[in-house]
């Protein structure tokens, strides 16, 4: 099939017209992002909701530097693992791509992503562990769109590729305690939001309770602040937040009905909002449990993009002695708080530093047993490189990115690190994302 005339530059996208015939292929295999990959006369089509064994009549939408993006107009012939997904918003919703994919081809699709970037890296692809898999209704953070339209208020998830808000009305990802927000959330921001203006809502779940940071375009008037006081009581939040100005502004309190906590290690932090923990209480059980198991034995750790504490707290409370350094304050600040109110035998000191721009030097790490890393999406390729230089006999890196975990690894490897063992863990279910555990030995 001929690409529209116009030319493109390798990042340009172009837009086939709407009266482009369709053509009939067949799919070959997942790509990295969950869509469909088939190929016709020398070009890769992406075909999101197809699957390996499908034949799909599709619609030619857009040519892109990596190929055609297509959308499919009929499945002429269904793929052995298609399976019926148990969303009613699957297929609008842009929060999960694979809920039609059978198990044993969904966990085999996760674990080939591990595979894929352990081999690149200079690994052997046999270290890699069976996908550890974590149950629906568990995710206990997520990240909410609404905007008051004609039709009334939208709260829910960015259509696939798209703007459009696909209103939620359930979801079989989200924790309970998450969904049970909902009604009142609804209520509250059709109140505060003027016709076309929109929100962002982190909903976070902690030990204390639900925790809501909500991103807005202007200030509350007074009836406005009283609706989300009126919010926090309701929906039984133990602290409610406001933001104007995007995430590079300061939360404001609205709400705060109790402490909110979350416990690692035993040990009890004061959550800033707007702060990171893992998205499951499962997927953080089993990568504690692989970090700590790997790092036994040692005296001296360093734990790197820390956090609130997810992996420094748990080791020190085990008696490691442990630096943990962090770039965002707010999170620093409730871990140095926490392991001051702890027990005063816990050794732990942090850092606050961009670790990205400041990495601690191969001389820093000298006198170091173990250190663990578990970087952004954008990985840790100046602090590995540093990692790589220095004689820590025992390195873990946590990644929720394979692709740059790849890159990060093969910087060990090439420094003379031995990757050991490989854990994929299934956080982000029936997404094409994976997070992993990897343990390095000098």
């Amino acid at each position: 099939m001929a690409r529209p005339s116009q030319s493109r530059a390798p990042q340009s996208r172009t837009k086939f017209p709407a009266n482009t015939p369709p053509v009939t292929l067949a799919i070959e295999h997942l790509g990295g992002r969950g869509d469909g990959v088939a190929t016709h006369q020398g070009e890769r089509y992406f075909v999101p909701l197809a699957l390996p064994g499908d034949v799909v009549s599709l619609r030619p939408v857009e040519a892109t530097a990596e190929g055609i993006r297509g959308e499919i107009v009929e499945l002429v012939t269904a793929s052995p693992d298609r399976q019926d997904a148990p969303c009613e918003h699957f297929g609008r919703c842009g929060g999960c791509l694979l809920q039609h994919v059978a198990p044993a081809a969904y966990a085999d699709f996760k674990r080939a992503q591990v595979l894929v970037a352990v081999e690149r890296a200079g690994g052997d692809p046999a270290i890699v562990a069976e996908l550890a898999t974590i149950p629906p209704r568990s995710r206990r953070r997520a990240t909410l769109v609404a905007r008051r339209v004609s039709a009334g208020l939208a709260l829910g998830f960015h259509e696939h590729r798209g703007h459009f808000i696909v209103d939620v009305q359930d979801c079989p990802i989200l924790h309970p305690a998450l969904m049970a927000v909902f009604p009142a959330l609804r209520e509250t921001l059709a109140l505060l939001l003027e016709m076309g203006e929109s929100a962002t809502i982190a909903l976070l779940k902690l030990d204390s309770g639900i925790d809501a940071l909500i991103d807005l375009e202007r200030q509350p008037d007074l009836a406005g602040r009283e609706a989300l006081a009126a919010l926090a009581e309701t929906a039984d939040l133990c602290r409610l937040s406001i933001r104007i100005g995007g995430i590079n502004a300061t939360p404001e309190l609205a709400a705060e009905r109790r402490p909110a906590s979350q416990s690692f290690g035993g040990i009890a932090v004061p959550v800033p909002p707007g702060a990171f923990l893992q998205a499951t209480d499962a997927a953080e059980a089993i990568l504690v449990g692989a970090v700590t198991q790997a790092v036994t034995g040692a005296k001296r750790i360093a734990d790197l993009y820390a956090g609130c504490g997810t992996f420094a707290l748990p080791m020190a409370a085990a008696g490691a002695s442990v630096l943990a350094a962090e770039g965002f304050a707010p999170a620093l600040d409730a871990l140095t708080t926490a392991a001051r109110r702890a027990s005063p035998g816990l050794a732990l000191e942090t850092s606050l530093r961009d670790l990205a721009r400041d990495p601690l030097q191969a001389d820093d790490l000298a006198d170091f047993d173990a250190v663990v890393f578990d970087p952004p999406r954008a990985g840790a390729r100046e602090q590995t490189t540093q990692i790589a230089a220095s004689e820590v006999p025992v390195v873990v890196a946590v990644s929720c990115n394979p692709s740059t975990f790849s890159r990060d690894a093969k910087i060990l490897i090439e420094g003379g690190y031995t990757l050991e063992r490989v854990l994929p863990v299934d956080q982000f279910l029936w997404s094409a994302h994976v997070e992993l555990v990897a343990v390095f030995r000098r």
